[in-house]
C-alpha cells in the first residue's frame, strides 16, 4: 500500500490509530460514530483495509484477546502514509442523493406519492438536524469535531429549505 496512495477508507482508519490500538471492531464502531453521518463504510470493508494495510506494513496486529479481536498499531510507515494522505488535496465531492434521482424523473409519479417520499425525507433530516442540535447543546467539542458538526447541521438546514421548494412546487403545481 504505500507503493500506491492510500483511498479514504483505509487513511480515515489510519487517522483513528494515531488516538491509539483498535481492534476491527473498535474500528468499525468508532468510524460509524464520528464519521458515519458523512462518509460510508461497512464492517467488511474495514476489515479487507485493515489486511491491506498489515500486509504493507502501515499498521501491526497485536495479540488475539478477547472474542479472538486482534488490536492493530499504526507504524512508522502508516504514520507517514497519513500524513502524506492528509496533506494532499481532497479532491471534489461527488452528490450522489438517491432522492435528486426520484425528483429528477418524478413526472413519471403520482403527485400524492412524491409527497409521501418528500414527507419521509423531511422528517429524516429533522431527526437528523435535532440530533445534530442536541451535540451542540451538550458542551464543548473539539475544534475540528465542531467543524464537521456545523456542516452536518448547515447540510440539513439546506436539504430542509430545498424540501420546502419541492413541495410548494408540488403544491402548486399538484
Amino acid at each position: 500500500m504505500p507503493a500506491k496512495a492510500l483511498n479514504a477508507t483505509a487513511a480515515s482508519l489510519l487517522g483513528f490509530l494515531h488516538e491509539g490500538s483498535r481492534t476491527g471492531w473498535d474500528l468499525v464502531t468508532t468510524a460509524q460514530e464520528r464519521i458515519g453521518k458523512f462518509w460510508s463504510l461497512t464492517t467488511s470493508q474495514v476489515y479487507r483495509e485493515l489486511a491491506a494495510m498489515e500486509r504493507a506494513g502501515l499498521i501491526e496486529a497485536g495479540e488475539r484477546g478477547p472474542r479472538d479481536r486482534k488490536p492493530y498499531t499504526l507504524t512508522d510507515e502508516g504514520r507517514r502514509a497519513f500524513a502524506d494522505w492528509i496533506g494532499r488535496d481532497p479532491g471534489r465531492e461527488n452528490i450522489r442523493h438517491p432522492l435528486l434521482l426520484t425528483v429528477a424523473f418524478a413526472d413519471h409519479l403520482p403527485p400524492a406519492r412524491l409527497a409521501e417520499i418528500l414527507a419521509g425525507y423531511r422528517a429524516a433530516h429533522e431527526q437528523q438536524l435535532a440530533e445534530y442540535d442536541a451535540l451542540r447543546a451538550g458542551g464543548e467539542l473539539p475544534r475540528w469535531p465542531e467543524a464537521t458538526l456545523d456542516f452536518g447541521i448547515a447540510y440539513e438546514r439546506a436539504v430542509l429549505d430545498w424540501l420546502g421548494g419541492v413541495e410548494a412546487r408540488l403544491a402548486e403545481n399538484g
